[in-house]
């Protein structure tokens, strides 16, 4: 770390890499990995437009192909694609900065900021005090496969989101009234229907001092009312590629000196901040589709979960949406309804007195049990309702929808409460998702 930017919250300032000019910043950027993880259409689509050309497509894996055959192979070829950009040139060294970023798709724009966040100020265990911290649950058995990707790799290229609860706008929006001043890194328009991106290098030491003196008044144990251990940077978008970070930093620094750990590049993570009360930011639910299940047996052992851990449960199919509908709206206030469809047709279940606190908690906690005991079963997490009831309605699978969450009750939840249920919430669907772009040395 800079020894001029050194603060006690865990924010360091980064050297950048980034493409150079001849580079096509389309084909360049792809969005993040652990999107469209059940449409493999979407990802032969990139390997179309991209081409031969230079592109992140080639330094990340998606996690469509993680864990299948032919894995190792194509960590290899991240490994060599990385140090072939480098040595080309097609990777250049920015020097030390932040990244002013403007995100513009679906007709929202949103804010955001580049930089590295220090992997000692965070801990994704339940309880945790740390300035940095998951807001759902991290689930451990996700790590080492992501951990093969990023362990030995020379560079780390972020789609993680971190948000902060800046209501007064002091960090980031600021630095929007003197883009003039600034170099501009990229404006162009993202593939696949990505919208459109921009972003400027801020490397003056006022501006980067300003940040940092910002972001260090965000730090109130009283903030929501009542002493508590502050949480300044909650994890957005992310959270199991910044606890692989984490993971690869514990492995690495048991072999470094007191010393050699204050500034190896592996103990920061880069990643975007962004305000939650940015109002481009729209928090989307994830919901569910099971695979490989007799829809049926399947649903009569999630009632029988259900009605374990709630005392009651009921499932009912309808023949027509305004029915469905009408039927929600007859239910007693704090029931969680869950909307479902299968190849049958569409259904709701419906808890009257949830033991938990969200409708995604009531469904998480049955599903986990069901799931275990279901022999084939696989469960994945979409973005976006279409998706959900083509997938949901086709022979051997279900879908289930989620509502979303309100954005302004995220930190002072996760500061009382804990971790939310994981994929509780998203910060958009799949295709407004942050893409590749800026990269940072890690390693060798």
């Amino acid at each position: 770390m800079n020894p001029k930017f050194k603060n006690d919250i865990g924010i360091a300032v980064p050297e950048l890499m980034m493409p150079a000019k001849s580079v096509d910043l389309t084909k360049w950027a792809c969005v993040a990995c652990d999107q469209y993880t059940s449409q493999p259409d979407y990802w032969n689509k990139c390997e179309e437009i991209v081409g031969d050309a230079p592109s992140t497509l080639r330094l990340m894996l998606p996690e469509i192909y993680l864990e299948k055959p032919g894995e190792a192979e194509r960590i290899a070829a991240i490994r060599k694609a990385m140090d072939e950009y480098v040595a080309k040139g097609i990777l250049e060294n920015k020097g030390e900065g932040f990244v002013f970023t403007r995100r513009t798709v679906d007709g929202k724009t949103r804010n955001g900021l580049v930089v590295a966040l220090d992997l000692e100020a965070y801990d994704y265990s339940k309880g945790s005090t740390t300035l940095i911290r998951a807001t759902e649950g991290t689930i451990v058995e996700r790590i080492p496969p992501r951990l093969r990707i990023r362990d030995g790799a020379p560079l780390e290229l972020p789609h993680i989101i971190v948000l902060i609860d800046d209501d007064k706008k002091t960090v980031i929006e600021p630095l929007a009234e003197n883009l003039a001043k600034d170099e501009q890194l990229y404006d162009f328009d993202l593939m696949q229907g990505g919208g459109h991106a921009e972003g400027w290098l801020i490397n003056d030491e006022a501006q980067i001092k300003g940040v940092i003196d910002a972001l260090c008044g965000l730090v109130d144990p009283n903030k929501y009312g009542t002493e508590m251990p502050p949480l300044l940077f909650a994890m957005g978008d992310g959270n199991h590629s910044f606890a692989t970070a984490k993971a690869n930093w514990e492995k690495l620094k048991a072999n470094l000196t007191p010393e050699e750990r204050e500034n190896h590049p592996a103990r920061y993570a880069l990643v975007e901040l962004e305000n939650v009360h940015d109002d481009g930011i729209v928090f989307e639910p994830i919901h569910r589709v099971i695979f490989n299940i007799c829809p049926d047996c399947f649903m009569d052992a999630l009632k029988e979960e259900l009605i374990k851990q709630n005392g009651s449960a009921e499932i009912r199919y309808f023949d027509c949406e305004h029915c469905m509908a009408r039927a929600k709206k007859d239910l007693p206030a704090g029931a969680h309804v869950i909307p479902f469809v299968t190849e049958k047709g569409k259904g709701l279940v419906i808890v009257e007195k949830p033991a938990a606190q969200l409708e995604v908690g009531t469904l998480q906690n049955a599903l986990d049990v069901v799931l275990k005991k279901t022999e084939g079963a696989v469960i994945d997490y979409i973005h976006g309702e279409d998706v959900v009831n083509d997938l949901g309605s086709k022979p051997g699978n279900m879908g289930f929808l989620l509502p979303p969450m309100a954005k302004g009750d995220l930190f002072k939840t996760v500061v009382f409460d804990g971790a939310l249920p994981r994929k509780t919430f998203s910060m958009g669907e799949a295709h407004e998702k942050r893409y590749y772009l800026e990269c940072r040395r890690i390693g060798k």
